[in-house]
């Protein structure tokens, strides 16, 4: 490989995230005054489709060519690319999306800092490098995943520039694996709350999910939840499901457990009689909408549907409780069961003073499920001469070892 002679820095995140210290996931590099022929002499192999990137073939990481880009068309895809030998550092730069991501590491390890990206990462501000920001709607998604990552505040003037694109429709040309997958990233940061409420403060949560911007304002009873707005509510959920370190399913089932309640009708207010049914249909249309894979979409339709009554798990009988089992198929897909209870028992402390709550219903629930399975259905099966009696055959036998567990529960031995 021959690539002594090319003026390489490291850019982007990494460089960020050195600044941070916090640890350094990938590289990113962009190459000064070189050409393709250049890069492909020296060994390097080409792997952009829309602008010039290579693969070193030594170290298989990413460098791309200085470039300078231009907006064409609506949306995220409509830029016309220009790179070149004369493309400078600084014009590379330049088309970043905020100055903390503007910095450039040098070989000899000085940093290049041409827009005050340092400064901004010290105060703790994201801030648009340029006016060329409003070109790409992704921004308004990624400003809102670096709130919820670093607990940066936005500048005034970049909200407002926020604001801007969404006003002028910008938001309305993501595409649905674009927004989902920034949605994905953004339930996995540590306080994935502040995704959702910079985009609701910069008016862009009514148009990439106005499922969840119609929970805000919405009462509940203050007996149950203290916090009262159904919009407050979920985000204490879901920042309760963050903090267990619950994997994405169950985050994003916490974010969506709730959906039906912001179309409750006012005169009913503020109790919210049905809302699991009404919540199951506008999350399959969400999930519809925005592809969102089938484990997620599958753990919040089964969430939204039984959290109410997994809440009341002490007080079903024995044949509710094998029927919920049922229901959430617990026989076949014990995991994705506690899963869902971890959903429900975040929902369950995302309350005002509730956070610290012990959620006795999940392990009261496993143990019945431990009982049910004690249930040989294969034996019934053999020993059944009706076929068609078969199935409830075997849930009596389930309502039968669920009973005996509950008395157990109820008068321990000794």
């Amino acid at each position: 490989m021959k690539d002594n002679g090319l003026k390489v820095y490291s850019v982007g995140g990494a460089v960020r995230d050195e600044l941070l210290g916090l640890p350094v996931r990938d590289h990113d590099w962009v190459v000064i005054g070189s050409t393709p022929e250049d890069m492909l002499a020296r060994g390097f192999l080409t792997i952009g489709k829309d602008f010039p990137v290579f693969l070193h073939p030594g170290r298989h990481e990413e460098y791309a060519l200085a470039r300078t880009e231009r907006k064409t068309a609506p949306g995220y895809r409509g830029f016309a690319i220009h790179a070149a030998p004369d493309v400078t550092l600084e014009q590379d730069l330049l088309r970043r999306d905020f100055t903390i991501n503007a910095i450039a590491r040098g070989p000899d390890g000085r940093l290049i800092d041409p827009y005050h990206g340092i400064a901004d990462l010290r105060a703790g501000i994201l801030r648009h490098v340029s006016p060329a920001f409003s070109e790409d709607p992704v921004r308004i998604l990624r400003a809102a995943r670096f709130v919820a990552r670093f607990g940066f505040r936005i500048a005034p003037e970049t909200m407002e520039l926020m604001r801007e694109m969404v006003a002028n429709g910008e938001a309305d040309t993501l595409v649905p694996e674009r927004v989902w997958q920034e949605i994905a990233r953004a339930l996995m940061e540590a306080t994935p709350s502040r995704f959702f409420i910079t985009l609701r403060e910069c008016n862009a949560l009514i148009k990439i999910l106005p499922e969840i911007h119609a929970l805000f304002g919405v009462p509940q009873p203050p007996r149950y939840h203290p916090e009262i707005d159904c919009g407050i509510h979920t985000m204490l959920v879901l920042d309760d499901a963050a903090q267990h370190g619950y994997p994405l399913e169950v985050r994003f089932a916490a974010l969506t457990h709730d959906l039906g309640k912001g179309n409750t009708p006012e005169d009913i207010l503020p109790r919210h009689i049905g809302h699991e049914a009404h919540g199951v249909e506008l999350l399959h249309a969400l999930c519809v909408r925005l592809r969102v894979p089938n484990e997620c979409r599958d753990l919040g339709l089964l969430v939204a549907r039984h959290h109410g009554n997994v809440h009341r798990a002490r007080e079903l009988r024995p044949e509710t409780i094998v029927d919920l089992l049922h229901n959430c198929d617990a026989w076949r897909r014990p995991a994705r069961f506690e899963n869902l209870l971890q959903a429900c028992a975040s929902d369950a402390r995302g309350r005002t003073g509730h956070e610290q709550d012990d959620y006795p219903q999940a392990g009261y629930l496993l143990r019945m499920l431990q009982a049910a399975q004690t249930v040989n259905a294969g034996d019934i099966a053999q020993q059944c001469k009706n076929g068609q009696a078969i199935a409830e055959k075997i849930r009596e036998a389930r309502i039968i070892a669920v009973e005996q567990a509950t008395r157990e529960i109820a008068q321990p031995p000794g």
